[in-house]
């Protein structure tokens, strides 16, 4: 086996470093001769750490190493340049080819080092073919990297449709958790989560036809990216089909559709899931509590508003400034003055969190209303 004999002054520095491949020495210079003349000389600069390193890390590989043998050296590197650098030379040596376990260390390695460049362009590698036996954790480790770079999230998806199409590495329950997450995280606007609902049916389709059965989490984001998008029917049939997969019902469950059907204008049912949720002893989120119970006093319906804001307060959740503002000025445009004074008193003796200057603030909101 020969080694490279090959400065590594570079590798601190990802902009500089190259991924071309190394140039393959002559098999007739012996390892020997190769060490001596990567000494240093009166004429040539002194070796760095890293040159040193690298070159006892080679010498440590036997002639005929294995993947598992670089496996194990890929390990055991702290630095993400030095397992770069004896991942590419060992890649060039003769009889040997790279694993999807190599790949999969290296790749983890240059991700959890921050060098996402050289990350990308191993990935395109095992994309293009480079290992033959790819496999579904590799594939899972890189949807997941793509799924958290912005440009690379239609990658996310090639890789997918690349898996449905092998074999032996068809998707599993964590890849649909990485693509649905995904997708969820770009349903922050109305007018853009119809867009991304079609990639969820269809994921959700495929899913169920590859025979994976989705768990809560994944459930919950379906019902999720049907809620936000006001498709609360849909999102209340996926609810209730999650018994069939063995799956309960969360607090995160409940408060996905009760948000959604007060969003959507059902504000009745929206408290009878809310009503259902805290008999089963689940607490909605802050945003469920503040949604239900602005909802509530929108429509006038300010007793079922106050006993949804008590029972917030008593879940050691504080409403924003805009709620407690919602509701005691509803009271007070109906003409429950006196009522609108007291609760507000009620509610600072509850709120922990309420400061002198919010309850200055609403106290001289409702002076103004009252004096409209």
């Amino acid at each position: 086996m020969s080694i490279i004999p090959r400065r590594l002054f570079s590798l601190r520095s990802v902009s500089t470093y190259s991924l071309t491949p190394f140039t393959r020495p002559q098999p007739s210079l012996p390892l020997t001769r190769l060490l001596l003349h990567a000494r240093p000389s009166s004429t040539s600069p002194s070796r760095t750490p890293s040159e040193k390193q690298f070159e006892t890390w080679v010498q440590a590989l036997k002639p005929g190493f294995t993947p598992s043998d670089v496996a194990q050296a890929l390990q055991a590197q702290s630095d993400p340049d030095l397992a770069l650098d004896i991942f590419r030379w060992t890649a060039q040596q003769r009889n040997y080819k790279h694993t999807h376990h190599t790949y999969l260390i290296i790749i983890k390695h240059l991700i959890a080092g921050r060098r996402y460049h050289h990350a990308e362009t191993l990935i395109e590698e095992v994309i293009a073919g480079a290992c033959d036996d790819a496999s579904i954790p590799l594939y899972n480790s890189i949807i997941r990297f793509c799924c958290g770079r912005k440009f690379l999230f239609n990658r996310a998806f090639d890789v997918y449709k690349k898996m449905l199409n092998s074999r032996d590495c068809k998707p599993n329950l964590e890849t649909y958790s990485l693509l649905f997450n995904s997708l969820l995280r770009r349903f922050n606007k109305l007018n853009v989560c119809y867009v991304y609902l079609h990639a969820v049916r269809s994921l959700t389709k495929q899913m169920k036809a590859s025979g994976v059965i989705p768990d809560s989490f994944v459930l919950n984001m379906i019902i999720k990216a049907y809620a936000k998008c006001l498709e609360v029917d849909e999102a209340i049939r996926v609810f209730r089909e999650m018994g069939l997969y063995g799956c309960e019902p969360n607090a995160y469950s409940y408060g996905y559709i009760a948000k959604g059907l007060c969003e959507k204008g059902r504000v009745d049912q929206g408290l009878r899931f809310y009503r259902e949720m805290r008999g089963k002893g689940l607490v909605p989120s802050t945003s469920t509590f503040v949604i239900i119970v602005c909802s509530l006093a929108m429509e006038r319906r300010f007793e079922d508003a106050i006993e949804v804001l008590f029972d917030m307060l008593g879940q050691s959740r504080s409403p924003d400034h805009l709620t407690y503002k919602t509701v005691l000025e509803g009271l007070c445009r109906e003409g429950r003055v006196d009522e609108a004074f007291e609760l507000l008193d009620e509610c600072k003796k509850r709120d922990v969190s309420m400061g002198e200057k919010t309850y200055k603030s609403l106290l001289n909101d409702l002076y103004v209303v009252c004096r409209d």
